[in-house]
């Protein structure tokens, strides 16, 4: 029988009493590093529910109402692969890119000397037009495409970096995914405060990731492909952006990567959970993550 290392992860949400009462919540899925293996609710009962344009499952969880909702995951330490339909464009408004967008990132794949530069040249093109940050006003907000960027500095969080990457790849007809999970900085011991997002590529069976926003939080705009650029571990969750859930009345929703409450409407509003990681090595013996 083969055993492996496993990494646990706990999600605690406090209840929202002035919503609906339910939450939508990723339930991991796989990549070349790991495989999802488990997945618990306790403080409440799920069902799962399909987005349409993916074809992932997401959790859907009734709170009983006795307090905290605490969600568990467990992932083995096992080489898998990453989903195909990650790879597949969509088109809407979080993955169309303006016109010239297009023009700027076919010419950019143009001047490569073979496909791989052609993506690393789009990874650090796009890297130059970015100061990390959490802007009050994302640059792609109210429309429905991605704008190219032009000389100058726009503040983007890992979220709307990814965003115009993504777009810029795929416009230059290059395989790429979008990549939601959690990252635990090695300096916070097996602890983080929200979501982090990632980009795949594959191009000639080869598959790369690429971390744009760590490698500008530490000062850094050589890019390299490669996770954990800043140290520390994380875990995949779900995948892609402009998400349908029919069942519960939704449309185009940007992304899933951490608990969501539903506020009954067709609308969400993300949890504040408190996110915590420990290894459990195959002798069963757990320890909090260091990185």
């Amino acid at each position: 029988m083969v055993t492996a290392d496993i990494t646990g992860i706990t999600v605690e949400v406090d209840p929202e009493p002035a919503l609906d009462g339910r939450l939508l919540a990723p339930v991991g899925i796989p990549t070349p590093y790991q495989l999802p293996v488990a997945f618990t609710v306790k403080g409440g009962t799920f069902s799962l529910t399909g987005e349409t344009t993916s074809g992932q499952t997401m959790a859907l969880i009734e709170p009983d109402g006795t307090g905290k909702v605490t969600l568990g995951y467990r992932f083995a330490e096992i080489a898998g692969h990453y989903p195909d339909p990650i790879f597949h464009p969509r088109d809407n408004r979080y993955t169309r890119a303006a016109d010239e967008l297009v023009s700027d990132a076919r010419g950019i794949a143009g001047r490569a000397r073979d496909g791989h530069a052609a993506i690393a040249a789009i990874v650090n093109d796009t890297a130059e037009k970015f100061t990390y940050g959490h802007p009050t006003t994302r640059f792609y907000e109210g429309k429905e495409e991605i704008p190219h960027l032009g000389c100058g500095l726009t503040e983007g969080s890992c979220v709307d970096i990814n965003t115009y990457l993504i777009a810029a790849l795929r416009a230059a007809g290059f395989e790429a995914g979008y990549v939601t999970g959690y990252f635990f900085p090695a300096e916070k011991n097996g602890c983080c405060e929200d979501m982090h997002c990632w980009v795949v590529t594959r191009h000639e069976g080869v598959v790369l990731e690429w971390d744009i926003a760590h490698h500008l939080k530490m000062g850094r705009r050589d890019i390299c492909s490669g996770l954990n650029p800043k140290p520390g571990s994380r875990v995949a969750m779900a995948h892609s952006m402009g998400l349908d859930f029919p069942e519960l009345g939704i449309a185009e929703l940007k992304l899933v990567g951490e608990p969501l409450w539903l506020d009954g409407n067709g609308g969400v509003m993300p949890a504040t959970p408190d996110i915590r990681m420990a290894r459990i090595p195959a002798d069963g013996n757990a320890q909090r993550a260091s990185g």
